[in-house]
């Protein structure tokens, strides 16, 4: 099957079976019109100047600047980051494709949780356990890497 018709089938899928979380994924793509954007694999990317990213079915909203570039500036470029990290979120895009219906409910919520509750910030910190080690996480790292033959976050500690 050819590249084109691969897209074609991944927005198609995208909009229906992932029909709730892309049609989130629009109407943030809207309130962001005026960013960058471009198609990355069928998912459309969009640069945003939040410190944190997110996938909601085909759009991918991506941090221009990954707020953990300065614990890992020794290590990386901040190209190689942001690349490694879309790789991650289209990796997400993978599993709005598998869940469907379910994935706001068994990938967002808990992505989110596990991203942003307080104390489990601190415990991340403090057992020094990567952001990626969390199923969510790396189930996504996963699926990206499979999809698009490229590295995506991997085990890094972020935090």
């Amino acid at each position: 099957m050819g590249d084109s018709m691969k897209r074609i089938l991944y927005c198609i899928w995208q909009c229906t079976w992932g029909f709730l979380q892309s049609a989130i994924g629009a109407a943030v793509f809207i309130l962001h019109i005026r960013n960058k954007h471009y198609f990355y694999h069928g998912a459309v990317i969009t640069e945003w100047k939040d410190k944190s990213s997110v996938s909601l079915g085909m759009f991918v909203f991506v941090t221009n600047e990954p707020y953990f570039y300065d614990k890992l500036k020794n290590e990386y470029t901040m190209q190689e980051l942001s690349d490694r990290l879309l790789v991650h979120e289209y990796g997400h895009t993978v599993q709005s494709l598998i869940l469907g219906p379910l994935y706001l409910i068994v990938i967002g919520l808990p992505s989110t949780l596990w991203g942003f509750l307080p104390h489990l910030n601190e415990k991340r910190k403090k057992e020094c356990i990567s952001y990626f080690a969390f199923f969510t996480e790396k189930w996504a790292n996963y699926l990206g890497e499979k999809v698009t033959n490229q590295k995506s976050m991997e085990n890094l500690v972020i935090d």
